[in-house]
């Protein structure tokens, strides 16, 4: 039986949620799967990958094969790293300890780094937000100053003109 990592898609129409399955290939997309082993939902920023990478790299070494997009978060999450770890250990490269000293350096340095993103959008967000509270400052001053003539020269009409409206 050909087993695939890949995709199924949840959630509603216009904000996707995957499920990342190990699947028989030969079924539906939605259907039929032989384990979860994560979630994926691109709708957040950056998008928010939850991968189990033990279960991950077990299916990888039973022969499963990623689809493209579940490729790319497995490199991702480290489960590819770990894999390629794994097959150096069982050759002989490398011993068990130097494998989890490799992946958990590699997983402190991809934690620095969203981190480092998960940073830079909040300052870009705030930014953007100060940039519009000052448009929206001077906005109002141009409207403050556009009206308060207005007012000036109909105080000075009902003065002249004595009490016409009363």
């Amino acid at each position: 039986m050909p087993v695939k990592i890949r995709l199924q898609r949840h959630g509603k129409k216009g904000k996707p949620f995957y499920w990342v399955v190990a699947a028989d290939s030969r079924s539906k997309r939605d259907g039929r799967f032989l384990e979860k082993i994560g979630t994926y939902n691109p709708n957040t920023n950056p998008a928010t990958i939850d991968l189990n990478v033990d279960s991950a790299v077990k299916w990888l070494e039973n022969g499963a094969q990623p689809t493209d997009t579940a490729r790319a978060l497995l490199s991702y999450k480290g489960a590819l790293l770990k894999h390629h770890l794994a097959g150096g250990v069982r050759k002989g490269a490398l011993t068990q300890e130097q494998a989890e000293a490799k992946f958990n350096a590699w997983l402190e340095e991809k934690a620095g780094k969203v981190a480092g993103k998960v940073d830079g959008l909040a300052k870009a967000q705030e930014e953007a937000k100060a940039k519009a509270l000052e448009a929206e400052k001077a906005v109002n001053d141009a409207r403050l100053a556009a009206k308060a003539p207005v007012v000036d020269s109909e105080d000075a009409t009902t003065e002249e003109g004595g009490d016409s409206e009363e």
